[in-house]
């Protein structure tokens, strides 16, 4: 945890309250806090700002000087579909795709979903798990979630509404890898690069005005599809296929599935830093 993040109907500002015992034993066993300290905090699909402990009980910490004065960090623009996965790694995925801030998730069935992944009971958890990604991730504003629980007629009906700006599905057999793809996504021709303004550096050498390494500003895809353990199947790779998606690799190692979410988002988070 981060941050605390508090709904709304627990602020009277310059007063919030805290009740979530999760929360209070955060602060009382990993922070150490006591009255007198202040404390990052945050409004559910508010602002980011801090407040300083006022009062502290067994079952509720009372805030003072609440001041809500940052926006949150912007969303990644990504859209993930994700294959149910087994129910041990759905709250990693989710608390991880949140911290990371991925726009929108889309839990979808797969051949290699079994039908008990359908019944867990963590899937009515969900907004547990997105409370601590965003404490995570220091973010006040929750991805959107929702469930597809058949695949061709939302692959076929529903996904390239979807996809704004090309897409891409995780495959370890393709012949293609990520970064070549995005390579072709975003490198310049060598005459808009020689087009580029040089600037004049503190020691003589002139570089171009473009930081990132001459390039143009990288254009991810708006979509990534990734499978739950054991990826999809051929036939799943070709309906996505038909809907415009390019089956990449993310190298010759194959990956648990939390694994690989990290791996490909990572670009998206370094993308967003510049």
């Amino acid at each position: 945890m981060n941050c605390i993040l508090l709904p709304a109907d627990h602020f009277s500002r310059p007063f919030a309250k805290i009740s979530a015992i999760s929360q209070i034993e955060h602060i009382n066993k990993v922070l150490g806090a006591k009255v007198g300290d202040t404390l990052k905090i945050g409004e559910l699909g508010g602002n980011l700002g801090s407040a300083v402990i006022d009062k502290m009980t067994a079952d509720s910490i009372q805030l003072r000087d609440v001041q809500l004065d940052k926006l949150p960090p912007a969303k990644l623009d990504v859209t993930v579909i994700l294959a149910l996965p087994r129910p041990k790694v759905l709250r990693r995925l989710i608390m991880d795709m949140t911290a990371l801030g991925v726009r929108d998730i889309i839990l979808i069935n797969s051949y290699r979903t079994q039908k008990s992944y359908w019944q867990s009971p963590l899937l009515a958890r969900l907004d547990e798990f997105v409370l601590e990604g965003l404490q995570q991730g220091i973010d006040t504003i929750a991805p959107g979630i929702s469930l597809q629980k058949r695949f061709k007629p939302f692959v076929e009906d529903e996904l390239a509404s979807l996809i704004t700006h090309h897409a891409i599905v995780a495959h370890p057999y393709s012949e293609q890898s990520l970064l070549a793809y995005l390579r072709q996504l975003s490198l310049p021709s060598v005459s808009s690069l020689n087009e580029q303004p040089e600037l004049a550096t503190a020691d003589g050498y002139s570089v171009k005005e473009n930081p990132a390494v001459n390039t143009l500003e990288t254009a991810l895809p708006s979509v990534v599809c990734i499978g739950a353990e054991g990826g999809w199947i051929d036939y799943e790779i070709e309906l996505f296929a038909a809907q415009g998606c390019q089956a990449v690799n993310i190298g010759t190692r194959v990956l648990r599935t939390e694994a690989a979410v990290n791996v490909v988002l990572g670009h998206w988070l370094l993308h967003s830093s510049f």
